[in-house]
């Protein structure tokens, strides 16, 4: 199993350039396994949409029910587990909650994380609970 960040999510259904070669294959190896999703995903993609930052073909319900039914993927609901993990997190950690929830989710089901995001490349680097791709 791997875990998503919101926005590689979003560029692997969206086909995005910005989904690196390396991204990709990773993901799509994992396509017979288990890809999981954070739910706090689907909140941070709503958020992104009614604040104009993200724009989808269609829906965002719509958009949900395809992206969440592609090969592989598993909703990863919240748990106390998680929630408890994310306040958990080194101290250098950047404080942007969904993140936070979406590295602790990664921790918990101690699986890797593909994200392109900075932040919490640099933030966990220092933390070998968790490997980012």
């Amino acid at each position: 199993m791997i875990v998503l960040d919101t926005h590689i999510w979003v560029w692997w259904v969206h086909g995005d350039s910005h989904l690196r070669e390396k991204q990709q294959q990773v993901i799509s190896s994992t396509e017979d396994d288990e890809i999981g999703v954070s739910i706090i995903s689907c909140w941070e993609a709503a958020k992104l949409v009614e604040h104009d930052r993200l724009f989808l073909p269609y829906s965002t319900r719509e958009w949900f029910a395809k992206a969440l039914d592609y090969p592989g993927v598993t909703l990863l609901e919240l748990t106390p587990d998680i929630i408890v993990e994310s306040t958990s997190l080194p101290g250098s950690f950047h404080r942007d909650p969904a993140d936070q929830l979406i590295v602790a989710t990664a921790r918990i089901y101690d699986v890797p994380l593909v994200t392109s995001d900075t932040k919490i490349q640099l933030s966990i680097c220092r933390d070998n609970r968790i490997k980012t791709m």
